[in-house]
């Protein structure tokens, strides 16, 4: 009798050391070319730029010689939220974008969306881009487009996938060994391997083998906006205290204690 392989669900995440992250921005760009990410010859007009990972600089708000910076890159937080839901894909009435029980991906469908931007509104990481334009590529530009990813059209939504494609690939290659795994570095995400600090680490949560598995553990380590209950699955170390309450975190109970955030992580 064949003997039934134990399948555990995954859940795909980062872990963002933000003391090393030195806002260099080699992970926007990685996720550009990764990704096909369209852009302007204008990019002067931030409101309708297309960047599925930013960084963002933070002040500890002191003037010199007290000052202190830090740089934060954020990309899509794939909310698992309290009911296994992320806030985005609870609104879409067009089932565009779907929660993956399987990865805990948040993906995003392009050609069912109808570019109502419902999820856009309910995004609290405002971490989702609409397509104001077709993408025009310089020419002889598209020759360098990457095969596994869609370009997308005028009149939708796009956001950052974990590079999903590449996830693709990793379990198609793993069937074809006769594995039923993917181990932590056949599927990488284009930001983390592009990043020169290695500040970005990626892999599953739910894998205690795994490097963020034993990072987001970490007494430093915090989520944004933790306070929402949309369970992100980005993670950021510091060792700066006004870095981790800048990311306003702090859960409180009805009469305004902080309450331990560890006690309430999966």
């Amino acid at each position: 009798m064949k003997k039934e392989h134990k399948h555990k669900a995954k859940k795909y995440g980062m872990v963002i050391n933000l003391d090393k992250c030195t806002g260099c921005g080699s992970c926007m760009v990685a996720c550009m070319a990764e990704n096909n990410v369209p852009f302007r010859a204008d990019e002067t007009d931030k409101l309708l730029s297309i960047t599925w990972i930013q960084v963002y600089k933070l002040t500890n708000g002191k003037p010199f010689p007290n000052t202190e910076m830090c740089y934060l890159p954020r990309p899509c937080m794939h909310c698992e939220g309290s009911h296994g839901h992320s806030p985005c894909v609870s609104v879409c009435p067009a089932t565009a974008t779907d929660y993956s029980h399987e990865t805990g991906i948040v993906s995003q469908i392009y050609t069912r969306c109808f570019g109502c931007r419902y999820c856009m509104a309910a995004c609290p990481y405002h971490a989702r881009y609409f397509n104001w334009w077709d993408p025009v590529w310089p020419e002889g530009m598209e020759k360098y487009l990457s095969p596994n990813v869609s370009p997308r059209m005028r009149g939708v939504v796009e956001k950052c996938s974990f590079c999903f494609h590449r996830y693709q690939l990793a379990m198609e290659k793993a069937h074809y060994e006769g594995k039923h795994e993917v181990e932590e570095g056949e599927y990488q995400t284009a930001c983390t391997q592009a990043c020169p600090a290695g500040a970005i680490t990626f892999g599953d949560l739910n894998n205690s083998h795994h490097a963020v598995y034993k990072l987001k553990k970490n007494k430093n380590a915090f989520r944004l906006l933790e306070k929402l209950g949309t369970n992100p699955k980005v993670y950021y170390v510091s060792s700066r205290e006004w870095v981790r309450r800048a990311g306003d975190n702090y859960l409180r109970d009805k009469e305004g204690n902080v309450i331990d955030k560890n006690r309430l992580r999966n």
